[in-house]
């Protein structure tokens, strides 16, 4: 069965265009033109992924993210945006979107983004492992969950895949570009300000205190590290 993407964006040609592409690729597609009728469709129907425009009337793009999100809804987002300004792209991801592209973009590299963001999805839902204690934290990898102190914690699937990845190298620096490449399936060099969002917003969530952090430590100049707290 072909994987079913969900087309969100008020410009019709470029509904038209992506939907000619992402067929063409093998993909069945359905599409929405305003926040509302995304929302209700990604409630009612099963999408692989969501291709969602940031510019949308009634409901833009990062009141539909933090919607599905808050109501638990873990479709991928990759989120689509005509403006430059970092603040719109971080946000988003702090909200739960996947991955973002700035308009304007090739489909070729929208295909190749989704195929990333599905690869990997599909990597951490057909692989189930044995839980990782470090120090207080217990890391459920089939649940998307984590324990700190006995409560439980929850997360956006690319934070959970993120934490899990720093938890199996435990120890040793991984850089931004390899936790790219590890993380987010890419096979370039991409946007490292994605890494950055991500581990901050981990740390707000482990962390006792995320100025002086104990689990994930900054290797500066060379990337991130995972380690047992300090006793």
């Amino acid at each position: 069965m072909s994987q079913k993407i969900l087309i969100v964006d008020d410009e019709k040609p470029i509904v038209t265009l992506l939907k000619y592409n992402l067929e063409k690729s093998g993909f069945t597609t359905d599409e929405a033109y305003d926040g509302p009728e995304a929302v209700r469709k990604a409630e009612t129907q099963e999408f692989d992924l969501i291709v969602l425009d940031l510019m949308l009337p009634e409901m833009d793009g990062i009141e539909v993210c933090k919607y599905l999100r808050n109501n638990k809804i873990d479709t991928p987002i990759l989120m689509l945006t005509a403006k430059d300004e970092e603040f719109d792209k971080v946000l988003g991801l702090e909200l739960g979107a996947d991955d973002y592209l700035t308009k304007p973009f090739s489909p070729k590299e929208v295909i190749a983004r989704i195929k990333a963001i599905l690869r990997r999805t599909m990597k951490t839902n057909h692989n189930h492992f044995s839980s990782i204690t470090i120090g207080n934290l217990v890391i459920y990898p089939e649940r998307y969950e984590a324990e700190l102190h006995g409560e439980m914690i929850s997360f956006t699937r690319k934070e959970f895949e993120l934490l899990y990845y720093l938890a199996k190298n435990k120890d040793k620096v991984i850089s931004r570009d390899q936790l790219l490449s590890g993380v987010w399936d890419y096979d370039f060099v991409g946007d490292t300000r994605i890494v950055d969002v991500h581990i901050s917003h981990l740390r707000d969530k482990i962390e006792p205190d995320t100025k002086k952090p104990i689990y994930i430590k900054t290797i500066r100049g060379l990337g991130y590290k995972m380690e047992e707290p300090a006793e």
